[in-house]
């Protein structure tokens, strides 16, 4: 095959390049809903013949991998919505076929549409996309959940929304409109429903009015935050957030010293998967993923109190490499990337289970488990050298300095165990 050609469409007449790509080539893929888009452009009624209608991805990939295998290939379009490097299959062909083998010809992005549309500019937009399909290991690799923008709000004064048929117009006003974070300051919302199509329609409103209505697919978001107090732009990272910083409950936070030594056992790599279990307020996971942006951090809480807190230091720290598994473990790791390292703050008593589960998805690597009672001390232990870890145990006591009267004193913090188990090339 000479070249698979990725065209984008949906606002303008094609250009030159991207007409003559089209002519030259033998088949043309598209969607339903691209086909549909395309029966208007000039050029559909010399090419209908080579169109090609496949609606799943792997299945597209898949065709154009057996036409590359072919011993005469030529040429190939792949039609896609708008700019197929904006969370488009631009990506996925790239990475499936090379970059000698891909050409882009992109078109305007729905999202520079939309903006145009509403007539706000966006030097200054955060850009997001929700758009993760029905598949559930899709939708937990998305930076940020349709729960978070109420925080991002908080920071940014411009979202834009990549929505699909879940994480909707509707949805998404129902979560701004339920937050106390905007209750005093609602945004404005525009929903631009079917750019480029005869029906397209702009809706402008605020979240309980959005919240209350229907729109079609597909359709962008705009939310037009009213300038508040917005939370301040983190600091560059580095080990040593406080307790004071991370949002909590009830004291219920790994602290300072813990925190630092568990992260030095860790011997985190620059790249991989971490699985935090049993993450409380995410502590270990926010400053494991602002230590290691490479490294993509899967924090496991069964706690919704907790999960709302990691969801909120997530954002204030600026860490969308940390994903959020609300549910309990082992269950709740069945469908995650394999680890490379993991920590265990809490197990709810089924520590042997997770262990080893966590040996067989980890042929090599680490993990770290912080006990404060002799209990889940050797339950841990055990469980470790059952499934075949090297172990090694320290204990962590810390005394902190308080002033009583005119006098200071040192108060002692409940003693720790701080357990790390190695396996394969990690072992020492």
């Amino acid at each position: 095959m000479n070249k698979v050609y990725v065209i984008g469409i949906g606002y303008k007449p094609l250009d030159r390049k991207a007409h003559e790509a089209l002519l030259s080539s033998e088949v043309i893929l598209a969607s339903r809903r691209l086909f549909e888009v395309f029966r208007s452009y000039e050029e559909f009624g010399a090419i209908r013949e080579k169109v090609k209608t496949i609606n799943s991805i792997e299945e597209t990939i898949g065709f154009i991998r057996d036409a590359l295998a072919s011993p005469h290939p030529g040429s190939l379009t792949l039609l896609a919505s708008g700019d197929p490097l904006f969370s488009g299959i631009g990506r996925r062909a790239v990475n499936e076929f090379g970059k000698d083998a891909v050409e882009i010809l992109p078109e305007l992005s729905s999202i520079q549409v939309a903006f145009a549309r509403v007539k706000e500019p966006w030097d200054d937009a955060f850009l997001i996309s929700l758009h993760g399909g029905p598949d559930p290991a899709k939708r937990r690799r998305l930076p940020y959940t349709l729960h978070e923008i109420p925080l991002l709000l908080q920071r940014h004064p411009l979202l834009a929304v990549l929505t699909d048929r879940e994480n909707n117009p509707a949805e998404i006003a129902r979560v701004i409109a339920a937050s106390s974070l905007t209750a005093d300051s609602p945004p404005v919302i525009y929903v631009c429903e079917r750019l480029g199509y005869g029906e397209e329609r702009i809706t402008e409103g605020g979240p309980d009015t959005i919240a209350g209505m229907s729109f079609s697919d597909p359709n962008v978001v705009i939310i037009k935050n009213i300038p508040g107090s917005p939370l301040s732009r983190p600091e560059a990272p580095r080990l040593g957030l406080t307790e004071e910083e991370i949002r909590h409950s009830r004291g219920l936070i790994t602290k300072d010293e813990v925190r630092a030594v568990t992260l030095h056992k860790l011997r985190l790599p620059l790249e991989g998967v971490l699985w935090d279990i049993g993450a409380g307020s995410g502590s270990v996971s926010v400053e494991a993923a602002r230590l290691c942006r490479g490294l993509k951090v899967f924090a496991v809480e069964k706690n919704p109190e907790q999960v709302d807190n990691i969801r909120w230091n997530k954002v204030r720290f600026d860490v969308p490499n940390i994903g959020i598994v609300e549910g309990l473990a082992p269950d709740a790791l069945r469908d995650l990337p394999a680890p490379d390292r993991v920590f265990i703050g809490g197990s709810s008593g089924r520590m042997e289970e997770i262990l080893s589960l966590v040996r067989e998805r980890m042929p090599s690597g680490i993990v770290v488990i912080n006990a404060a009672t002799f209990e889940t001390l050797e339950a841990a232990r055990a469980a470790l050298a059952k499934t075949g870890f090297a172990v090694e145990i320290a204990q962590i006591s810390v005394s902190r300095m308080r002033a009583i009267g005119e006098g200071n004193y040192l108060s002692a913090l409940n003693p720790l165990f701080i357990i790390k188990g190695t396996t394969g090339g990690d072992r020492e």
